[in-house]
């Protein structure tokens, strides 16, 4: 049986950090997607959900200062995880996105 680590995201930018990493950079930062639907009374309910990703420069991803905050981007990539101890000694999980490709957005508007 053949395994699949793959998500796809898009949304809006929101926190970014991009540092050196050996002989080039990592961008770290967080991104908004949300999801739509109507509530019990018809009312529209927009949850948003914030998702930490990772991206290494590299030939698919070669200009890392397309990253800034508020922009529409997509990401395609593979969800990581990992266990550490919070300082109040509590064991944790948290869920990372590394990305394998990413690229702006162009919004254009429907007409109707």
């Amino acid at each position: 049986m053949e395994q699949l680590n793959r998500i796809e995201l898009r949304g809006n930018v929101g926190n970014v950090r991009i540092s050196e990493a050996g002989n080039g950079h990592v961008a770290r930062f967080s991104l908004a997607t949300n999801y739509m639907y109507k509530g019990k009374e018809g009312e529209g309910i927009v949850e948003t959900t914030w998702h930490n990703v990772v991206a290494w420069e590299s030939k698919a991803i070669p200009d890392l200062k397309i990253i800034e905050k508020g922009c529409p981007l997509y990401v395609c990539g593979r969800i990581r995880s990992s266990k550490y101890t919070a300082s109040d000694g509590t064991e944790k999980q948290s869920f990372e996105v590394i990305a394998g490709r990413i690229s702006r957005v162009v919004e254009t508007e429907t007409l109707h």
